[in-house]
């Protein structure tokens, strides 16, 4: 142990209860920075988790038909034009999708595609009639691209895929119509009227999905919604999901179809995340800042009370940066152990926080507290607590570092 940490350790534990009051400050707020961004983190992760598994990273939607910008519109010579808005427009859905898909295919990071057809209908139980959306699918290519094999809690997909007339249902759509696995129903649109028999029933968790969303096998869809060509639009997943901007915008520039990213469609829900995870790191750092006013304080003090010792030392030959040192020391020890021990605490709360039971249902479905274990969690608590705290001590340090022996003798130290 240098001399310097030795007497910083001297003078530390001279100031106990000054100490452990900076040092209790830090605790609480390393650990709870790591348990607010870990619980904020979770629930933000778990909702990107629910919507790509249910409507994938990127849509493929509408073409994109170049139009003319502007026109003449007096005689020949005229300078005069007529200026469109747009240069552009969208014809609905997507007029060849096998030739998109295979086109798509060729892009990096493009892991799967899926061909989705849907449309308005009216299913009618022998309970009620209620207006929904029939989306028709391949399964295989679907179960690629969602995480729709994983969200069936009744009945199976192997009853789907094989039965013509089959057809899975959301939770709530079921509920409302009570309507459990093998109970028939009928779907009508423009006059056609068919009947179906329920084959699974899926959650997502997704309450505007699970009520109005039906899928049907792909063949069925387009018999029912008399759409015998064409898609509504494509459904992919990608390899890296944090690419799909990117890959959305070269996508549009490329196939000349409306691209949009599952960061455009969401964008509302994660702005929302993340001004609550600001919002709780800058209310839980109010700890921290408590910690460094309480060192500054105590190391205020200490220079006070140990002016007759920071004399002897400078007499020794101590210089400036020696006396610097020690009292930065002190802040350093103290913020290593409360850093630690913050560390500590906050995966200690976060794995009590994860056990505990909550139910919600609406943007996702979770039967406990979500949390995110990150380890950049720990790295922005312990940053905050170093420069908070760092900050605060340099003051006195550098003051005490200022003393002169002789100055301390003649009773004039500032």
């Amino acid at each position: 142990m240098s001399p310097n940490l030795r007497i910083a350790y001297r003078f530390l534990t001279a100031k106990k209860r000054a100490m452990l009051m900076s040092l209790s400050c830090i605790v609480l707020g390393v650990g709870m920075f790591i348990v607010t961004q870990a619980t904020t983190s979770g629930f933000e992760d778990f909702f990107i988790r629910t919507i790509l598994g249910t409507n994938g990273a990127i849509r493929i939607e509408d073409r994109i038909q170049d139009t003319i910008q502007s026109m003449a519109a007096g005689g020949y010579g005229s300078d005069f034009e007529i200026k469109q808005p747009e240069g552009r427009k969208y014809i609905e859905g997507v007029e060849e999708p096998k030739l998109v898909i295979d086109a798509l295919k060729e892009f990096p990071n493009v892991l799967a595609v899926s061909e989705v057809l849907y449309g308005s209908v009216i299913i009618k139980s022998s309970f009620k009639n209620e207006s929904v959306k029939a989306y028709g699918i391949n399964l295989d290519d679907h179960l690629r691209v969602s995480e729709l094999g994983n969200q069936i809690v009744r009945g199976d997909l192997s009853t789907f895929n094989r039965t013509p007339s089959g057809a899975m249902l959301g939770m709530e759509m079921a509920k409302r119509l009570l309507l459990e696995v093998g109970d028939s129903f009928i779907l009508e649109t423009n006059g056609n009227n068919r009947r179906y028999r329920v084959s699974a029933i899926y959650e997502t968790g997704v309450s505007d999905i699970d009520k109005v969303r039906l899928y049907l096998n792909m063949g069925e869809a387009r018999s029912l919604l008399r759409k015998p060509t064409g898609a509504s639009f494509l459904q992919i997943n990608l390899i890296d999901k944090d690419r799909a901007p990117e890959d959305a915008a070269h996508m549009s520039e490329v196939l000349h179809y409306s691209a949009k990213a599952w960061q455009d469609r969401e964008k509302s829900w994660l702005q929302a995340f993340r001004a609550l995870g600001l919002s709780s790191a800058i209310t839980v750092s109010v700890f921290t800042l408590i910690a460094g006013l309480a060192m500054f304080n105590t190391l205020a003090m200490m220079v006070m009370e140990k002016t007759k010792e920071i004399a002897i030392l400078r007499s020794m030959g101590y210089t400036r940066e020696d006396i610097n040192s020690i009292f930065l020391w002190q802040a350093v020890i103290v913020l290593t152990i409360g850093t630690i021990l913050g560390m500590l605490v906050g995966l200690g709360v976060t794995y009590g926080v994860s056990r505990i039971p909550l139910t919600i249902t609406g943007i996702f479905k979770t039967e406990t507290f979500v949390v995110s274990w990150n380890i950049w969690h720990y790295v922005a608590a312990t940053s905050t607590a170093v420069v908070m705290v760092m900050l605060a001590s340099i003051v006195p340090a550098r003051r005490a570092a200022r003393l002169e022996p002789g100055d301390v003798i003649r009773g004039t130290a500032q």
